[in-house]
């Protein structure tokens, strides 16, 4: 029975090592449900590095992807991630959560 519980052990070592770990300097996420309508200042401007990360915060989202026209993307439903739609220019054509 103890040589059973050997490799077993071995198995979640291994498991535990790959896990992800959070970048030391990416900012905590922000609590609360998503906001699109904060960031609708956002429309019309370019996707940089900048706007989005204001977008994030002040949405409240705790995640944000920046969608490409033609993309494909999950369909699943995030109520804290932000969903930002540009055009073919990088220009932001609309916003919202899920």
């Amino acid at each position: 029975m103890k040589l059973a519980v050997l490799p077993v052990a071995g198995l979640l070592l291994s498991m535990a090592a790959c896990t992800a770990m959070p970048a030391a300097d990416a900012p905590p996420p922000t609590a609360g449900p998503c906001r699109a309508e904060a960031a609708s200042w956002a429309i019309g401007r370019a996707a940089s590095p900048e706007v989005v990360e204001r977008a994030r915060a002040e949405t409240h989202s705790s995640h944000v992807r920046v969608i490409e026209p033609g993309q494909p993307v999950t369909m699943d439903y995030n109520p804290d991630r932000l969903n930002i739609n540009v055009n073919e220019r990088g220009a932001i054509t609309g916003l919202k959560c899920g």
